[in-house]
């Protein structure tokens, strides 16, 4: 079975940190897939907010997101504080992607825990239809 293989951009402009919650790890004792998600979530919003953005207010349009994927590639722990990596690339007329690269520095090494992508696209939703990304935001985003 062929497995999701992401090609990472080669920078990433902005990082913020994001400690593991207790209520972020499973049954095997270690961070949760699902948690996965939500961290990237969270990191997507102060990646927005750094720029003065946000899901709702995305320069006269607002975000939703289209597909995801998540290549996962170590174990996270609880008391774990994950370095998220974001940045904004592959701008067609109506959306993009987010790139994420999560990481954990452990016995003065760093450790890969995770990348992701999630695709966005700009939304107005009073008229429920897709519009055009706003070239304010993407000069933001772009011009990093």
């Amino acid at each position: 079975m062929a497995r999701i293989k992401l090609e990472l951009p080669s920078t990433f402009p902005f990082s913020t940190t994001i400690p593991i919650r207790i209520t972020d790890i499973n049954y095997g004792n270690h961070l949760g897939n699902d948690a996965v998600l939500s961290i990237i979530h969270e990191a997507r919003m102060q990646f927005l907010q750094h720029h003065n953005l946000s899901e709702l207010s995305f320069s006269g349009a607002s975000l939703i997101m289209s597909d995801v994927a998540i290549e996962f590639k170590n174990e996270g722990f609880y008391g774990d504080v994950i370095t998220v990596q974001v940045t904004a690339s592959d701008f067609s007329r109506v959306g993009f992607d987010l790139f994420y690269r999560l990481t954990k520095q452990a016995d003065e090494k760093e450790t890969v825990i995770a990348v992701a992508k999630t695709g966005m696209i700009c939304f107005d939703y009073n008229a429920r239809k897709v519009v055009a990304v706003p070239e304010e935001a993407k000069g933001k985003l772009i011009s990093l």
